[in-house]
């Protein structure tokens, strides 16, 4: 009979860091990820409509949203890679 695993509980630390760019009603963000194995960047874009008050903040959340979407979409194919190497087939 064979046994389960037993599962082993981990800490880790992953460090991120956010830049932004505004100038000329556009705000650019690049998100970096470090897990200390995996590093991935992403890129998320922001304009305001010349028609619309420039407030800075809003540029800055909306691009940071985006660049932060794009990096989970790359994080999650990391995962569905890694789970196929390791032999399990990834559920969407």
């Amino acid at each position: 009979m064979s046994r389960p695993e037993a599962h082993q509980s981990h800490t880790g630390e992953w460090k991120t860091r956010v830049y932004l760019l505004g100038e000329e009603h556009t705000t650019k963000v690049r998100v970096e990820l470090d897990t200390g194995t995996t590093h991935l960047t992403g890129h998320g874009t922001a304009r305001c409509n010349p028609t619309d008050r420039d407030v800075p903040e809003i540029g800055d959340e909306l691009a940071t949203a985006r660049a932060l979407e794009n990096l989970a979409e790359q994080l999650k194919r990391t995962a569905y890679g890694d789970m196929a190497a390791a032999g399990s087939a990834p559920r969407h």
